[in-house]
């Protein structure tokens, strides 16, 4: 079995509390380095998750040829560059959501991995779960009948005025950091992309959107509506809405490593499905390691493209007022 040698792109705490643990956990896998602008906070993040090689500055751990796998977890506007310069350099690269800024750059990143024949994965470790999984497999086989509504969410508090998500040159706001889950989760149930879309926001004093609420409309009367925001208690679920009943799914995006529930509601009768728990993070690196070797992708690459779409229309039509906006 080949462990694969990963490389971590930053120090943000998105990789120390998640996803190197899980790879950690993984027996496919290796942290072997670290990287960071800043060298002295490198070596000590190395030291601490016990990551044997700290980089001062990115380069360095892009061209290390020991490295099979880089995991870019980056602000948003740093998620092209290091991604192109990895590709170019033949490693396979897990870049965290949403792939970049725009359209074009999704393009682009997606050509310079297939170019250079490395694997490009947009890290939505939740669609990874297997109550997900469950979910859209009894959608499928018309547990609720034709799905009609689609009710989703995704909110927490959020009062640090550095914070990078509030920050419009990186890439912030809370449709890119959050609503872009929800975006994510009403396309794959409705197994098509929406005809148009509309939006609202309340607009945060650094110049990002801070709340929003949107409407998908996938046509044949199937409708998705979902808020996001900053500026709220945390709150994540789905509702899944059709002719003869709906699923119910609390803590949808970010479960912990706690047991699941799925809620099954016919008529007067619930039932409740149960999960065990699992690490989302290790279930998404573990089917990466896996599509390297050859084996199908859950989900295709230009799923990012296809969301990132639908991002943008959002965000024109919250500018307009919340005026619809074609999907093309």
């Amino acid at each position: 079995m080949k462990i694969y040698q990963w490389g971590i792109l930053s120090t943000a705490n998105i990789g120390r509390k998640s996803m190197i643990p899980a790879l950690k956990a993984s027996p496919k896998a290796n942290v072997a380095a670290v990287a960071s602008r800043d060298a002295e906070k490198a070596k000590q993040f190395a030291s601490e998750l016990s990551i044997p090689i700290a980089y001062g500055d990115y380069k360095s751990l892009l061209e290390d040829p020991a490295i099979d796998i880089i995991y870019n977890p980056l602000p948003n506007h740093l998620h092209k560059p290091p991604t192109i310069m990895a590709a170019e350099a033949g490693k396979h690269i897990l870049c965290e959501k949403p792939l970049a800024l725009n359209v074009d750059d999704c393009r682009e990143m997606i050509a310079a991995a297939t170019a250079n024949g490395v694997q490009l994965m947009e890290s939505f470790m939740y669609r990874h779960h297997p109550r997900i999984q469950t979910a859209l497999d009894m959608i499928q086989k018309g547990a609720i009948g034709e799905v009609k509504t689609i009710i989703s969410a995704f909110t927490f508090y959020l009062n640090r005025e550095w914070d990078i998500r509030l920050q419009p040159e990186m890439g912030g706001g809370a449709v890119m950091d959050v609503g872009c889950y929800c975006i994510n989760l009403s396309r794959l149930i409705a197994g098509r992309e929406p005809e148009d879309v509309q939006a609202r926001s309340v607009m945060g004093k650094s110049g990002v959107e801070i709340q929003v609420a949107a409407i998908l409309n996938f046509g044949d009367g199937l409708l998705a509506h979902f808020d996001c925001g900053f500026n709220q208690s945390r709150r994540h679920r789905c509702t899944i809405s059709g002719t003869e009943g709906l699923i119910e799914l609390q803590n949808v995006f970010v479960p912990g490593l706690t047991k699941t529930t799925l809620l099954h509601v016919t008529g007067d009768q619930t039932h409740t499905k149960y999960f065990p728990a699992v690490d989302q993070y290790q279930l998404i690196a573990e089917h990466f390691m896996s599509v390297i070797e050859g084996k199908p992708r859950l989900y295709p690459l230009e799923d990012a493209t296809a969301n990132m779409r639908v991002i943008e229309a959002l965000l024109k039509s919250a500018k307009n007022s919340g005026k619809p906006e074609k999907i093309r």
